[in-house]
């Protein structure tokens, strides 16, 4: 148990501080309203286009966007360049073997390259992928190797106010479901996602994961882990499922991995890089499948697309992201800012996530219908008012149905604010907040957005709209 944790039990509410201090800094400006209102025109009001240094504070993503150590930095410095067998491979092995438990692991360039690997190693044309709600890059490496994603997530998860504490969980009804409809023989594996981004950061509860390894066991399906930000779904189950308070993040972590099959990385996020991603299983054939390809579309099997000093700096960043006191001081950053906003009745996804902030676009704007996106109209608006910039995750980022064409329409229409873990103070949180309260006073005369390009896939990187009079 950590001393701010101690500390809270004997004295009550004690303030904490961010485990770690200020070395270096890079400086950031506004620039004046007349110049957002340019920039966001030119970039077509996506967030995506606009250049960053026209951006105050970044939210779009904590992708790649985390400040590093000065143990990474200078374990950069110990990069092998060799093009076979580098020795930061063998680091990077170890890191991931003892903090997630796979036996082998096979290096990409992000965490994409690692989806598409494993999608096309084990998917065929017909099958069908059930997962607790679906991810943007995920499923389209699915369908691009011939499968169909099933959203099996619990109900609970659509409703953006609803107080359930895990509603990542899988609803293994659906999943039986889905067996009897299909067969198993169709069901290459259960796509499992800790802390589901798209529900606005919801976590899976670890009984969950175990009754579900369970039942596709006596299937003969796996289940393979999107670990992107599986150290925040621990703090979650530390936090909240009973038997866990006083088992460390690692310890967690390791149970957690221990009912799936295999997983893939965006090491971007958790593991504290600005580049780096991996797959790892537990199978020794998939593992040969996913090493013949990563020569073809991504590098040598120890390399994968990452230089040596990118594999040094992911190895150390996965031991110091899985340490407590880090964790809990990230998701405490995150719920400040939702603290924040519920107290001006600013309508937000919760129970809090622990990677962002999610405002729910259809209560914030109800008079805007969802073909003229909220939610990118939000994020717009919002970098209008303070340079500040978010992301849209609704309707844009769903995309068309690939039989129909037409768009789809989640339940969930939100607006992403995303921490970067390391990078921002206290101080930038309330500025975003007033920035959101003064769009949020505004709203009833905000108008939406027609969308006038439309890229073929992933919309929302590259989708440009205008104005509507």
């Amino acid at each position: 148990m950590s001393d701010f944790k101690t500390m809270g039990q004997q004295f009550g509410r004690r303030s904490w501080a961010e485990p770690w201090k200020i070395k270096m800094v890079e400086p950031i400006h506004m620039i004046t309203r007349e110049a957002r209102e340019k920039a966001a025109a030119e970039a077509g009001y996506n967030t995506f286009l606009l250049r960053s240094e026209d951006v105050y504070i970044d939210l779009l993503t904590d992708s790649g966007t985390s400040a590093m150590s000065d143990r990474q930095w200078a374990g950069m410095m110990m990069g092998d360049e060799a093009y076979a067998g580098s020795r930061n491979f063998y680091n990077l092995e170890n890191a991931i073997q003892t903090y997630y438990g796979y036996k082998h692991i096979i290096p990409t360039h992000q965490g994409r390259g690692a989806e598409h690997l494993i999608s096309q190693a084990i998917i065929k044309k017909g099958d069908y992928i059930p997962g607790n709600m679906y991810f943007t890059t995920t499923r389209l490496h699915q369908e691009l190797a011939g499968g169909t994603f099933v959203d099996v997530i619990i109900d609970e998860a659509h409703d953006p106010t609803d107080p359930h504490l895990f509603k990542g969980n899988v609803d293994i009804d659906k999943v039986k479901d889905l067996v009897k409809k299909v067969g198993a023989e169709n069901i290459p594996y259960v796509s499992l996602a800790g802390t589901v981004n798209m529900a606005g950061g919801q976590p899976v509860s670890m009984q969950n994961a175990r009754e579900l390894k369970a039942y596709c066991d006596s299937q003969g399906i796996a289940v393979y882990l999107d670990a992107t930000r599986m150290y925040e779904n621990a703090f979650f189950i530390q936090e909240r499922e009973e038997g866990y308070a006083d088992k460390s993040i690692a310890e967690i972590l390791l149970e957690f991995c221990s009912y799936t099959d295999g997983a893939w990385m965006s090491a971007k996020k958790d593991n504290l890089v600005n580049i780096g991603g991996w797959l790892a299983v537990n199978d020794a054939k998939v593992a040969e499948q996913a090493r013949t390809m990563v020569v073809v579309y991504e590098g040598l099997h120890t390399y994968g697309g990452m230089a040596g000093r990118d594999m040094e700096a992911l190895a150390i960043g996965i031991a110091e992201g899985v340490q407590d006191d880090h964790v809990a001081s990230r998701v405490r950053q995150v719920r400040y800012l939702g603290k924040l906003l519920l107290d001006w009745n600013i309508p937000i996804v919760q129970p809090v996530g622990g990677h962002a902030i999610f405002v729910d676009a259809k209560r914030f704007y109800p008079h805007i219908p969802q073909d003229q996106f909220p939610s990118q109209t939000l994020a717009a608006q919002l970098y209008l008012d303070s340079g500040v910039r978010t992301m849209e995750r609704g309707v844009v980022s769903a995309g068309r149905n690939p039989e129909t064409g037409e768009h789809r329409y989640p339940a969930l229409e939100l607006t992403r604010f995303t921490i970067p873990r390391r990078v921002y103070t206290q101080a930038h949180m309330d500025v975003v907040a007033e920035s959101l309260k003064a769009v949020y006073d505004q709203r009833e005369s905000t108008k939406g957005l027609k969308m006038v390009y439309e890229p073929e896939y992933l919309r929302f990187f590259q989708a440009r709209f205008a104005l509507l009079d």
